[in-house]
């Protein structure tokens, strides 16, 4: 039967005005949905298809397409000029026919109309360190003398650091072209923050031309390289053959061919002991750097050979004066080569050897036959194989840079993610996995103690409301590539790890990614459905907040309520992300307990109620006791029992 309406009425009025204590539980809904978007709503990705799984897997129709070179090159360090010839085999595996290759030149990017040069935009500051992504007024760039195929010239127009190449006729699925390309560039000093030299010392990248990458998700990726964004590249063999004085050391990508050639056999014999330990062996050592004797002769010119496969980009280094270390782990060369005044880098080889361990051991193997580093100029850069590294202001700086380079190796040499659009996938990724890596080789220090909070710190100071901007930006339209490539990503990526789905789940997930992915080129969207299906956890909302929006955090308690049924802390989410909580008690007989609380507290709107059940005095409650998330606003995570 129906009740009168003035009982009803007054029924609904004390309800309004003295709420009851839900029945004692660990979590309870407060407040009904206020939203109207959900802010667990699906992301609006791609759907899934033939080339890309559901679970973010490459599909069972996945292609790639594939580019051979075998390049002859030679350096001429009285007139720094590079020149070659390069032989290119491009293997058509897309299902569509292409009637035109575009090509990457990015030795444009020192020429004087190239967009770099015309912006003149300004360093981007990398915390401390300066990066100048131009040639700081060298006007050099790439001078292309034959473009052919079958003894025929190819029409081919430049824009910049990008060209296209019109075929005869369209390359069908399946089918394979070769053409010859004969090139030289000046090498400027200071290149782009990528290569240069510095007096007889070169380290050399981008310094041919190379194929853009043709895919699923955009067809050509031909983004021009202006600096700040790195690099997008297919994967395929090298055959090189570098012809220099004979007085220089030359490392490079791939494997040497002919050591008996260019190398001493002392050299060879300390080389091949280096195989069987992980203890330093001295290549070249202090008192033989710059004399004859590390060089089978140091009359006329050498040619060094080599070869590699399953890589997407080749670089070398060169100088007459290297010292020379080695070790190796796991049937892995590790190698160090640096100037004889860079005392640090005698724990260099320690370094790196932890390094390539940590990274293999803790994520992927690592699948390359040599892991080599080289000290000069250029403040920090990576290539398959090698890496340019700076002398270091001191150990801490020497080893951190020393190991997010070679990290690099696997963000993206082996996961080819596009970093000219996405850098927080390589960077950011790479950064990440560094903080664990340092923590290790300076374990029992203050200093690596503090590490897993760097990034956190510095959210206040990057994070800044009106200037920061997405993490899904491409790099070219950051103002703060530091914060938003390499430090953000680190700290959203530990708070996943270590706060929402725990280091098992995370680790297990993002192993099955990298091998999943390994020498292929994920999207953003195979990333999020990966961890989403290896986790077992939706993380849209995560993404959403932490990659496609500058979304803040701000967790209140707003009231503490204690009575005879239990204690209820109300507790409000006033800023624009969701996260979950930790939320620490006090009790009246002194002690303290923390309770972990799921983001799905939010499902039904801003506000929620924790419940004590009756039977402890509850006298205080803190969120985020630990101090592990970037809450705007501390002065509202705390309150005593009223």
């Amino acid at each position: 039967m129906n009740a009168p309406p003035r009982l009803v009425y007054l029924v609904g009025l004390l309800f309004a005005l003295f709420p009851p204590l839900a029945p004692a539980s660990a979590i309870a809904q407060h407040a009904p949905p206020t939203r109207e978007v959900s802010p667990f709503r699906p992301l609006d990705l791609a759907a899934p298809n033939a080339y890309r799984a559901a679970d973010g897997r490459p599909g069972t129709e996945y292609w790639q397409q594939r580019v051979d070179y075998e390049i002859e090159a030679t350096l001429d360090p009285t007139t720094n000029i590079l020149s070659g010839t390069e032989q290119i085999s491009y293997t058509n595996s897309s299902p569509m026919a292409l009637p035109y290759l575009w090509m990457h030149l990015e030795q444009n990017i020192c020429a004087p109309n190239s967009t770099s040069n015309r912006l003149d935009q300004p360093p981007l500051m990398f915390g401390e360190a300066v990066f100048d992504f131009s040639c700081q007024g060298f006007e050099g760039g790439v001078t292309l003398n034959r473009i052919e195929s079958d003894d025929r010239p190819l029409d081919h127009q430049l824009y910049g650091t990008t060209m296209r190449v019109d075929l005869p006729e369209p390359l069908a699925s399946g089918a394979t072209i070769e053409f010859e390309i004969d090139w030289s560039f000046p090498v400027p000093e200071y290149g782009a923050a990528r290569m240069g030299r510095d007096g007889e010392l070169y380290e050399i990248a981008w310094w041919y031309p190379r194929l853009a990458v043709y895919d699923d998700v955009k067809g050509w990726n031909h983004e021009p390289y202006i600096g700040a964004g790195e690099f997008y590249l297919e994967y395929g063999a090298f055959d090189v053959e570098l012809t220099v004085p004979a007085r220089f050391v030359v490392v490079a990508t791939g494997e040497l061919q002919n050591p008996e050639d260019v190398l001493t056999p002392t050299q060879r014999e300390r080389l091949a002991r280096a195989m069987t330990t992980n203890e330093p062996v001295a290549v070249i050592t202090a008192d033989e750097a710059g004399t004859s004797a590390t060089r089978p002769t140091t009359d006329g010119m050498l040619t060094w050979h080599f070869a590699a496969d399953s890589v997407r980009d080749f670089a070398f280094a060169m100088a007459p004066n290297f010292r020379w270390d080695a070790t190796s782990w796991d049937g892995i060369s590790i190698q160090t080569l640096y100037r004889p005044e860079a005392m640090l880098w005698e724990e260099g080889i320690r370094m790196a050897e932890q390094t390539i361990r940590h990274f293999s051991e803790k994520w992927y193997r690592y699948p390359y036959p040599h892991a080599t580093t080289v000290e000069g100029p250029i403040a920090g850069m990576e290539y398959p194989m090698l890496t340019f590294v700076p002398p270091g202001a001191n150990r801490e700086e020497l080893q951190w840079v020393l190991m997010h380079e070679f990290g690099h190796e696997w963000f993206p040499m082996v996961v080819g993610s596009n970093e000219r659009l996405h850098p927080w996938m390589d960077e950011g990724f790479n950064t990440f996995m560094d903080t664990y890596g340092q923590e290790e080789y300076f374990a029992g220090t203050v200093f690596a103690d503090t590490l897993g909070q760097t990034a956190l710190h510095e959210y206040a100071i990057h994070a800044l409301p009106g200037v920061e901007r997405p993490m899904g930006l491409p790099p070219v339209e950051q103002t703060d590539l530091f914060w938003i490539a390499y430090r953000k990503p680190t700290l959203m990526l530990r708070l996943l790890r270590e706060e929402v789905v725990g280091a098992e789940r995370f680790d297990r997930a993002f192993r099955a990614y990298i091998d999943a992915w390994a020498f292929k080129h994920p999207t953003p969207a195979d990333f999020f459905r990966m961890m989403r299906d290896g986790s077992g956890m939706d993380l849209d909302w995560f993404w959403r907040d932490w990659i496609n929006s500058t979304a803040r955090l701000d967790h209140a308690i707003t009231d503490v309520r204690s009575s005879d049924d239990g204690t209820e802390i109300m507790i409000e989410n006033r800023g624009d992300m969701e996260m979950p909580i930790e939320l620490e008690l006090t009790y009246a007989d002194g002690t303290t307990e923390r309770v972990k609380l799921p983001v799905e507290m939010w499902n039904q709107g801003d506000t929620f109620v924790y419940r004590v059940p009756a039977g402890r005095e509850v006298t205080g409650a803190r969120l985020d006791p630990r101090g592990v998330y970037p809450d705007t606003d501390r002065g509202n995570d705390a309150m005593t029992v009223r």
